[in-house]
């Protein structure tokens, strides 16, 4: 069989006999030389060749039969291939298939990932193994400890805040700012502690987290690279999904533990009115509070604040754009083209709230700057995750949204919160 490697080598022993001849003629006629040029320049370029060796382009080939899938065309592909064709079996067993012959051939030489192209269809793009994601070097794990330090010390800065002072003009007064601090650190913990313990039980590696400081609320969380390909959708979506269930549920924890233990002369006295900046907190709070809300000031334990930024906090990374939690959990459900689009719309929402809360112009700087880019396909990209995942994957952005959406005035007077 001719391979794309043959032709484009026939062709361009043609294109040097054309050339050679054309030389000898401009010896002796100018004018003839002038014509071989123009047609020389009118010629269509010659087609990409593959990077795949012949042999082993062969022995790829030969994975393929009619009762996994049946290839149609080969075509040129960064280092390595694309092979379109029709998929003749279930997309996990015909993966795993396809990759025991590869290895077979050709042992760990190459990766096969089975993906849909622009058109919908799906396709085996086979690329060499060097394509694993790159590991840590010393130096981000450098700047994972300096950014983790960053954050512990924003985090005592938002204690302080929280509580009337700033800890950089008033350092020994650092044990006040201390409980604040320790629990946004449990909260930012446990929810790195979700993302890995999922990814040790599918086998699937993380890089470092590297803790994002912020002063307004001690911290927007951590991104966090895979060290290794994903062999699905649904491992994507487990090892996403972890990270803000833990944490949020501990947030949820210490949001309600913190109402409940709330009583007159508590820490914390903040205006009723506040309450009406998140639905969920609202509604709980109206829940345990009850007509406390209708008061002008409200005593809280610290643990609602910290509960509270805690849900913040996971709420902004469940946000569906890029790399956020939120952004991996709509890639595995939907795919990535639903994931590209709510990635536009979710920077052009915060672009606008920014107007009236630098929070979110920040916030959307991140992404833009750090997460915007898609997580890169898993070796299986076909298969969906089941309908369970799906459900929990729409209550975490149902969740999310009720975290960050505030009561509208109406609601909030007709559930007494700030109506005193």
């Amino acid at each position: 069989m001719a391979t794309a490697k043959d032709t484009a080598k026939d062709t361009a022993k043609d294109t040097d006999s054309a050339s050679a001849t054309a030389d000898a003629e401009a010896a002796t006629e100018a004018s003839e030389s002038d014509q071989a040029s123009a047609s020389a320049a009118a010629a269509p370029p010659e087609s990409p060749s593959i990077s795949i060796p012949a042999e082993e382009l062969s022995a790829i080939e030969g994975i393929f039969g009619i009762d996994t899938f049946f290839r149609t065309e080969t075509i040129p592909y960064q280092e390595g291939a694309i092979f379109r064709g029709n998929l003749r079996g279930e997309p996990e067993a015909t993966r795993v298939k396809l990759s025991s012959l590869l290895q077979e051939r050709l042992e760990h030489k190459y990766r096969l990932f089975l993906v849909e192209n622009t058109e919908g269809k799906p396709v085996v793009v086979v690329l060499p193994s060097s394509v694993e994601p790159a590991k840590t070097t010393p130096t981000q794990i450098g700047l994972a400890v300096v950014l983790g330090l960053a954050t512990l010390a924003t985090s005592f800065e938002t204690g302080g805040i929280l509580q009337g002072f700033d800890l950089l003009q008033s350092p020994q007064r650092w044990t006040e700012a201390f409980p604040i601090a320790l629990g946004l650190a449990l909260i930012l913990g446990t929810h790195e502690l979700g993302h890995r313990l999922l990814a040790r039980r599918h086998d699937v590696k993380l890089g470092p987290p590297f803790f994002i400081p912020a002063w307004q609320i001690g911290s927007f969380g951590a991104l966090t690279r895979f060290e290794s390909l994903l062999p699905n959708r649904s491992v994507l979506f487990d090892v996403a999904l972890a990270g803000p269930a833990v944490g949020g549920l501990v947030s949820l924890l210490m949001l309600i533990l913190g109402l409940v233990l709330s009583h007159p002369g508590s820490l914390f006295q903040i205006p009723a009115e506040v309450f009406q900046g998140s639905v969920l907190v609202g509604f709980l709070a109206r829940v345990v509070l009850g007509a406390a809300l209708q008061e002008p000031m409200v005593d809280v334990h610290p643990l609602t604040i910290i509960g509270w930024l805690g849900l913040v906090i996971t709420a902004l990374n469940l946000m569906p754009a890029g790399q956020l939690d939120g952004g991996r959990i709509v890639q595995a459900i939907y795919g990535r083209k639903t994931a590209g689009r709510t990635t536009v719309i979710t920077l052009i929402v915060l672009a606008l709230v920014s107007i009236m809360n630098p929070l979110a112009l920040y916030w959307a700087a991140l992404i833009l700057l750090l997460q915007r880019t898609l997580e890169r396909p898993s070796l299986n990209d076909l298969t969906e995750p089941d309908d369970a995942r799906a459900a929990l994957g729409l209550l975490a952005l149902f969740l999310m949204l009720a975290t960050l959406l505030p009561l509208t005035p109406s609601l909030a007077g007709r559930l007494g919160i700030g109506a005193g």
